[in-house]
């Protein structure tokens, strides 16, 4: 029977796929760091105060980079070229998605809208990695090899993700309500595609790697198709609503440390 469970203990299990895993992991986790680094040094003045919360972010993230580095060396394994089909960060750039990597290249102060951009579109992507990250540790939070390290990671995505709730509202008592829901819908609606198309490319690549028979690969690809299809005739909704978390403050101070793994 196939399982969530299932095809990502068949993953772990072999080091192919694990290395793979943990290697397009690891890169879009640090390239959510530099992204972050860069947002935090531009921020405009008039959000100074965002800076240390930017730069957490950004310094969570490249934690979760070296978690996963750590991860490959424990097991022996050198990192993988990421396969450019499932590099999330890359392509949701490339349907014009948050702020575009040459724009973060210059040393040229960010505007108000651009810092409203990037809480927007990080709202949306960090609902689906805390999503992962809630199904990861429900099935392997006690695994022995991964089990710390995901978890942490989880709490860290909860973080963030209570971090971009109180931002966004305040921004949007600030004035800014009606270009926040606008590019929350605008992010989402393509960060759904780009999630199924993402998806697809992995468990292909996954697949190749386990020799899954035809039916098998042909079934997990009816799956995505069918969770993109229930996320486009509404489940994308989720991910464009706002509510203050329990939790305020939820970047403020120093990182976290990394657990050994």
């Amino acid at each position: 029977m196939l399982s969530a469970r299932s095809i990502f203990q068949e993953i772990v299990d072999s080091d192919e796929t694990y290395q793979l895993f943990c290697s397009i992991a690891a890169s879009g986790e640090t390239q959510g760091g530099w992204e972050n680094a860069r947002i935090a040094a531009l921020v405009p003045e008039s959000m100074r105060h965002l800076a240390p919360k930017i730069t957490r972010h950004g310094a969570d993230e490249d934690k979760h980079g070296r978690i996963f580095g750590a991860l490959l060396r424990k097991r022996g394994l050198d990192p993988v070229p990421v396969p450019p089909e499932t590099d999330y960060t890359m392509l949701l750039e490339k349907r014009g998605i948050g702020l575009a990597h040459d724009k973060l290249r210059r040393d040229e102060p960010l505007t108000e809208e651009d810092i409203v951009v990037y809480l927007a579109h990080s709202r949306v992507t960090e609902q689906r990695a805390a999503d992962q990250m809630v199904t990861l540790v429900t099935y392997f939070g006690d695994h022995p090899e991964v089990g710390r390290a995901i978890t942490m990671i989880s709490a860290d995505e909860n973080n963030h993700l209570a971090y971009c709730h109180e931002e966004l509202l305040r921004l949007a008592a600030a004035g800014h309500g009606r270009r926040i829901q606008q590019v929350l819908r605008e992010s989402a609606l393509n960060e759904i595609a780009v999630y199924r198309d993402v998806s697809l490319a992995v468990m292909g690549h996954m697949g190749r790697l386990l020799r899954w028979p035809a039916a098998k690969s042909a079934a997990l690809a009816a799956g995505i198709h069918g969770v993109y299809a229930y996320e486009r005739l509404g489940g994308w909704r989720r991910m464009v609503s706002l509510a203050m978390p329990e939790r305020r403050g939820a970047l403020d101070g120093p990182p976290t440390p990394a657990p050994a793994v």
